[in-house]
This record gives structure tokens, sequence and C-alpha cells, in this order.
């Protein structure tokens, strides 16, 4: 018999909630209770990027919807984070340790408890190579010399790197539903957001993406060894969006997780 969880799907930068479309028909067929989130300003969310002043804001659909769950095991969820949203259910894992069975980390930032979270955003602009960002758009409202506050894939980068494995029906889509996202490296910058005792008190699987141009191999493995998941999983070929690109073979490792962290 199969185990059941509740997984919790939290996007990446610019995209929302409709990028999981296919993986929550999957699961739930079977017998897996699924819930999506748009985080703040993100996919269908009402708010506007200027309305978003902090991470805690962007941060606080999951955050409500975390805290109005019953504190017992049995309604223990499976928080699912791809790209940037690891950073976002890193936090979760903090505030909610006892709320969370698992925590796996597609092709995400995943930070260590010992460092602020911020630096696995700026390790990873030191480390792409110049002009791979082709088309995107960022703002600088620190002024050019620092980091970029906010965020927008371009449709050139999309089909060329973040979508290059998928069907060119999931690219329009995506160049249809983007946003822009802030990246709230000053927020993330602060020292003991995270903590041993609780971030690390949660269980970590980390899903590794095969040709994946965006958050590329090579800084997958960084973040891997220098914050060591209970278990690492593969999906080869996939590419950055491979909620999109290899739907079942995600669904697969998710199943498998549920059958042995729930």
């Amino acid at each position: 018999m199969q185990r059941k969880g509740h997984f919790v799907l939290i996007h990446g930068a610019c995209h929302g909630a409709w990028c999981w479309y296919k993986l929550v028909s999957l699961l739930q067929t079977l017998g897996h209770q699924v819930t999506a989130l748009d985080l703040g300003a993100s996919g269908v969310d009402p708010k506007r990027l200027e309305e978003i002043t902090s991470f805690s804001d962007y941060l606080q659909p999951l955050t409500d919807f975390l805290a109005s769950l019953p504190d017992e095991p049995d309604h223990k969820v499976i928080l699912v984070g791809h790209s940037y949203a690891g950073l976002c259910i890193s936090i979760a894992m903090e505030r909610f340790p006892k709320k969370i069975s698992v925590a796996v980390f597609i092709s995400a930032y995943m930070p260590h408890h010992s460092s602020p979270p911020g630096t696995l955003i700026q390790e990873y602009f030191k480390r792409i190579p110049e002009g791979s960002l082709m088309d995107c758009q960022f703002t600088f409202d620190k002024g050019m010399e620092k980091a970029p506050t906010s965020a927008l894939f371009g449709p050139k980068f999309m089909k060329a790197k973040a979508y290059r494995h998928c069907q060119l029906e999931d690219l329009e889509l995506g160049k249809m539903l983007v946003r822009p996202s802030r990246l709230f490296l000053e927020d993330l910058a602060t020292e003991n957001l995270l903590t041993e005792e609780k971030f690390g008190s949660v269980d970590r699987v980390f899903i590794e993406l095969e040709d994946d141009e965006v958050m590329m191999e090579e800084f997958q493995r960084l973040m891997i060894q220098k914050s060591p998941a209970k278990e690492v999983k593969v999906i080869r070929g996939a590419g950055h969006m491979a909620m999109l690109s290899k739907p079942k073979e995600l669904c697969q490792l998710l199943q498998e997780t549920a059958e042995k962290f729930c």
C-alpha cells in the first residue's frame, strides 16, 4: 500500500503556482493531497511588486498556510521548493520544523545553518558566465554597484535556457505568466536566520537536475557538498523546469520520498 502525503509546492523566482500544473494532477492521481501556493506578488496573487517590501511579505502566503495547520504529527507536510524557493522553504523549516516531515529541494538554493542564506545568491552571481542571463531584466534600487534588487526572466533566456527541455506550449505559457520577483539580498544576509536546532532538525532531500542551465550542475553539487542532504536524487536530461519537462520522473521521486519520510 502506497503511503499518502500532503505536498506543499513552492515555485521559484518569477513563477507562480501555475508552473506545477502537471505535477499536481499526477500526485493527486496517486492519492496525495497537494497544495501549490502563490507567494507574494507572484502568479495570481493580487499584490503588486512594490507592495512586497520584505522577504516576510513575500513568504507570507506560505507562513500563513503552515501556521493554519494543526500542530500534530498526522498533519505534517512534505515541503517542496524549486530554484529560488529553496530559500523560502528553508526559512519555513526554521519557523515550523514540527509541521514538516521532509523538505525537498529541486535544483534549489540549499543553505547551511552556519551562514546567511543570502550568501548563496551572491555566490551564484559570481559563478555564472558573463552574458548567460541574456535578456533577463534587473533593477538596482541601491545603485548599479550593488547586487540587483529584482529580476524578470526574458523570453530569449526562457527559450534558450530555463525552458530548453520543455514543450513549446509550456514555454509560451511561461512567457505569458512570469512576473518580476524581488531577491531580498539584504533580508537574507542576516546572521542566525537558520539554526541547527530548527532548520537542521528537518530531513532534506535534494533533487539534482541534469542539463540545468539556470542553476548549473556544478553549483548544485557545490551546495550538496557544503550542506549535505539526507538523500540526493537525479533526473537526467531535465533542464531547469523539471516539473514541466519531466513531470512523471519528478512525481516518481516525490512518491519515493513520501514512502520513506511520511
